[in-house]
């Protein structure tokens, strides 16, 4: 009787599949996904997925946050599928995380973003955290690597994710020891690392030719407005990518960036061998990556136009960045995956306050800053001249004679004097600089809206314009990191 029933049931069950297509226990499932930080968690994730047996068919997007399961119940379950994601070091349900969930955790770290931002520019923290300056071309290599070891914390922020992706991406083998994840680990970041230097060196040497081929070097370097929008835009990339990281607004990640791969990289990888090289190649087009202190000194790299200079000066840039990167993969790696999205979330936040950082240097280099606030400045000559009077005291005294105004200050380390002039009177302007409160940021101040600027040295130093209309002019130092304000009213 039991043989009769088993034989039916298999016949019923074919019977099935040649009607329907399909196996009754084949089933479809929707998992919302939390913690994908770019374009490549997409990628990491299916292809884990697509490995697993029973597993007939797998789409993750990263811009819905979702993964559609085809999939045998009769071989894995639903929660082994879950388990699996959550071993990757992310989180997957089947339910939606409710309104007032996600709109508590947008004004949370929202709330935390603005904190940090203010925080660290009142201290001026901000400044060494984000200092995409565009260095100067003639500066020493030595220089260059202690400048590519001050900005591997924004390298950790911007591409801490695309690290650990490669750095862990064979810790889940399970027929691995202990020994070799750790030694897999090593040459995985090793891997990563070694792509970035060749990249860097390479483009260092392209622009360098390009710089030498056109003659703009000169221009690119010395331009302040160029400076300036080039910071405003990786700014700006830099806060959409930083949002898209925390996953606050679903809809920008359809403006992700993702570093251009090889075919084998875009789907399931094939071979044991793409595997193993698969950590160089992400770590060679990492030089593709929109980041600020990258840009700053490809722009170094263009300006010497030399293609044998560029290639050093991007080369020893890079090898700066390399001890913190390969020690946070390492790190992280000792620490276990589950402190990974916390990590990387911080980096996340990290990411969007140096964007703002980037942007904000970039509005004042630039002069948009100055449009914008002559724009939007008061007209009445009462309301400008009570706005004014705040900012006499940084001036230590001024006067008018013989048709000139004269104004005295003085130079503090990480400070700039606003100022008070009329409109239409020539200016010359003294501002006394001691030794000690000379630096390499304040050491070169632009005034970009009335085309001069001044290199700092021991003593009086002067400054000549004349301010033509009435307004708010923001000038900075030749980072723009240093701003100050030149208030100028009417006779």
């Amino acid at each position: 009787m039991e043989s009769k029933f088993s034989i039916i049931t298999v016949f019923l069950k074919i019977s099935f599949i040649f009607v329907t297509g399909k196996d009754k226990t084949v089933e479809h499932t929707k998992l919302y996904i939390n913690g994908m930080t770019c374009i490549n968690c997409q990628t990491r994730i299916q292809n884990a997925l697509k490995k697993l047996p029973g597993i007939t068919r797998a789409a993750v997007s990263y811009e819905t946050e979702t993964a559609d399961v085809l999939y045998d119940s009769s071989v894995i379950s639903l929660e082994q599928i879950q388990g699996l994601i959550d071993e990757l070091g992310y989180s997957a349900s089947v339910q939606k995380a409710s309104h007032a969930k996600i709109v508590g955790q947008i004004l949370r770290e929202l709330g935390i973003i603005v904190i940090l931002y203010f925080l660290l520019r009142h201290f001026g923290i901000l400044n060494y955290l984000a200092p995409a300056s565009l260095a100067d071309a003639q500066m020493g290599y030595g220089m260059l690597f202690v400048i590519g070891l001050i900005t591997s914390v924004h390298c950790i922020a911007m591409c801490g994710g695309i690290n650990l992706s490669q750095t862990l991406q064979k810790s889940s083998e399970p027929s691995a020891n202990v020994s070799s994840i750790s030694r897999a680990m090593f040459q995985n970041a090793a891997a990563y690392n070694a792509g970035r230097i060749i990249s860097y060196t390479i483009i260092g040497g392209i622009l360098g030719g390009i710089g030498a081929i056109t003659g703009m070097a000169g221009t690119l370097q010395t331009s302040s407005f160029f400076q300036g929008l080039l910071k405003l835009l990786a700014g700006a990339l830099m806060v959409v990518m930083g949002i898209n990281m925390l996953g606050l607004f679903p809809r920008l990640r359809r403006f992700h960036l993702q570093i251009p791969l090889p075919h084998f990289q875009k789907g399931k990888p094939k071979k044991t061998s793409h595997k193993r090289r698969t950590p160089f190649i992400i770590g060679l087009f990492n030089g593709l990556m929109p980041c600020g202190p990258l840009q700053s000194m490809q722009i170094v790299a263009l300006a010497s136009a030399n293609p044998f200079t560029g290639a050093l000066s991007m080369f020893f840039f890079a090898l700066g960045t390399i001890p913190l990167m390969l020690g946070f993969g390492s790190i992280v790696a000792g620490l276990g995956k589950r402190f990974t999205k916390q990590i990387l979330k911080c980096g996340a936040i990290l990411v969007v306050v140096m964007g703002l950082s980037m942007m904000s240097q970039g509005t004042a280099l630039s002069g948009i800053n100055s449009k914008i606030n002559t724009l939007f400045s008061a007209k009445d000559e009462t309301t400008m001249k009570t706005s004014d009077s705040n900012h006499l005291n940084d001036s230590n005294t001024d006067m008018e004679k013989d048709g000139i105004q004269y104004v005295f200050s003085t130079l503090e380390s990480g400070h700039y004097p606003d100022i008070t002039v009329k409109a239409g009177i020539p200016v010359k302007w003294t501002i006394h600089a001691e030794k000690s409160s000379i630096n390499g940021c304040n050491y070169k101040i632009l005034l970009p809206d009335f085309d001069t600027e001044c290199v700092f040295e021991e003593g009086n130093n002067t400054i000549e314009f004349t301010p033509k209309e009435t307004g708010i002019y923001t000038y900075s130092c030749w980072m723009g990191m240093i701003t100050g304000k030149i208030y100028v009213e009417s006779e």
